[in-house]
């Protein structure tokens, strides 16, 4: 399951697609910041974040226009994987980036490049489906981390279904997820908004039923390790 080297470097280097995805989402951020404090774009860059939340935000009333219509504009559909690069704030962005690359440095152990970027889009679009489902706010969907939730789904996965080879509990592998929906949970009871959790979960749902797909030998991990086999 993993690399016994012991010669190989400390660090796995981190996919080139992850780097990718994490740079495009700072970068974006970082013309925000630099459009609200008066460095480019003069004095309408002050409202670029509002008007990329308006315009790639994903709104459960659109999609539900879209349901009723059953009228599939671009400009809709495009939503479901453009979501994820819009954040609310630097710190907003920061953490998702440092969450994205931690967790796309294991999956690059595991996975290969194409996984991964199957995953992350794989898991905004459930992500968002379970958003315009579940959502009766006028707010939009933004941000990473219905995505990153995915890639936390291969991660666990892949603790779950080496737990006996490693002598582990499996029930370990979910420990990360649950720390962190309950950190979630107590910002949630604080402004009472738990759709963007639904969604989240929708991503860690995703990725943990597409590991099986995407990963080397999926299949017959999965069956060895539900027949308790090493």
């Amino acid at each position: 399951m993993f690399d016994p080297d012991h010669s190989a470097p400390p660090f796995n280097p981190i996919p080139p697609v992850v780097a990718a995805l994490a740079i495009v989402i700072f970068g974006i951020e970082l013309v925000f910041q630099a459009g609200a404090r008066g460095f480019i774009g003069g004095p309408e860059a002050v409202g670029w974040r509002l008007t990329a939340l308006r315009d790639y935000g994903f709104f459960a009333g659109y999609f539900d226009y879209m349901l009723e219509s059953q009228t599939w504009p671009f400009d809709g559909l495009k939503r479901f994987v453009t979501y994820p690069f819009i954040h609310y704030s630097l710190t907003h962005a920061l953490f998702a980036c440092v969450l994205l690359l931690a967790l796309g440095n294991f999956a690059g152990r595991m996975f290969r490049t194409w996984a991964i970027l199957v995953v992350f889009f794989a898991s905004s679009v459930v992500g968002a489906l379970v958003f315009g489902l579940t959502s009766t706010t006028e707010a939009p969907l933004f941000g990473a981390y219905p995505a990153i939730y995915g890639l936390l789904g291969l991660y666990t996965w892949a603790l779950w279904v080496a737990a006996e080879e490693l002598g582990a509990n499996p029930y370990a592998a979910f420990r990360l997820v649950g720390i962190l929906v309950a950190i979630q949970v107590v910002f949630i009871l604080i402004d009472g908004r738990w759709d963007g959790l639904f969604a989240e979960i929708g991503g860690f749902a995703t990725g943990f039923a597409l590991a099986t797909i995407v990963a080397p030998g999926g299949f017959t991990r999965l069956r060895r390790k539900l027949q308790g086999r090493r």
